[in-house]
């Protein structure tokens, strides 16, 4: 058996991977909430299993130096951490897989950031860090619900609106349409649409900040010469 740390009970690891899941757990909820990418499921995953790799990573290979001393006056290794060390650039994979670039917007990164910060919790659990992970866990919590609400406040929330037009002053009139509904015009690209018409991108930031899609929809329909097709 392998050397354990403190007073040799096992449950003292067992404590550190149940911390580290529960806490996980909390930011994953959070991200369940949200209908995004990774969820509870994927962040108690990366949670527990950073925890594992801390622990294997200062005490999974204990008896083999001790063996490999025996008469031979070597020392223990200077990196008890190499095993735990993978976790910050492993854990990359897996954040990569939740962004996605549509169009010209990024959108996971929150969610990869996400992951990565409950891989370092449950490192820190996984090392009996539990106050360190406890307050990362919050920060991580207020960085993803209270700045959230704060960042409605504070910003603009970006629009991606698509139409067809007529002809150039029917893309005029579409133009200051949005920004007679409380929308600032930051670009738009223009595309054939066949039939003579113009398909019209158009990048908008919504400074209603709280009204619906539905509501903004409404309120942009009815341009002469104008066929709305999507507002994101």
């Amino acid at each position: 058996m392998s050397n354990l740390p403190l007073d040799g009970n096992e449950l003292s690891l067992l404590a550190r991977i149940v911390v580290a899941g529960i806490l996980s757990a909390f930011i994953g909820l959070e991200r369940e909430f949200r209908a995004k990418e990774a969820g509870l499921r994927t962040h108690f995953l990366v949670g527990v299993g950073s925890a594992l790799f801390m622990i294997v990573s200062q005490y999974g290979f204990s008896d083999v130096w001790s063996a490999n001393a025996i008469g031979q006056n070597l020392p223990r290794p200077a990196d008890a951490a190499r095993v735990a060390a993978q976790v910050v650039s492993g854990i990359g994979f897996i954040g990569a897989g939740a962004i996605m670039v549509q169009k010209h917007y990024v959108r996971g990164l929150t969610t990869a950031a996400g992951l990565w910060v409950v891989a370092a919790i449950g490192m820190a659990a996984g090392g009996g860090l539990y106050l360190m992970a406890f307050v990362g866990t919050v920060f991580a919590l207020i960085g993803l619900e209270l700045f959230r609400v704060l960042m409605r406040w504070v910003s603009l929330r970006m629009l991606e609106i698509t139409f067809k037009a007529r002809d150039a002053a029917a893309v005029e009139a579409m133009v200051a349409r949005v920004e007679s509904v409380g929308c600032k015009v930051s670009g738009y690209k223009l595309s054939k649409a066949g039939s003579g018409e113009i398909r019209v991108s158009l990048s908008a930031r919504d400074r209603s900040r709280f009204e619906g899609l539905v509501t903004l929809y409404t309120r942009l329909v009815g341009v002469a010469g104008v066929e709305l097709e999507s507002i994101e």
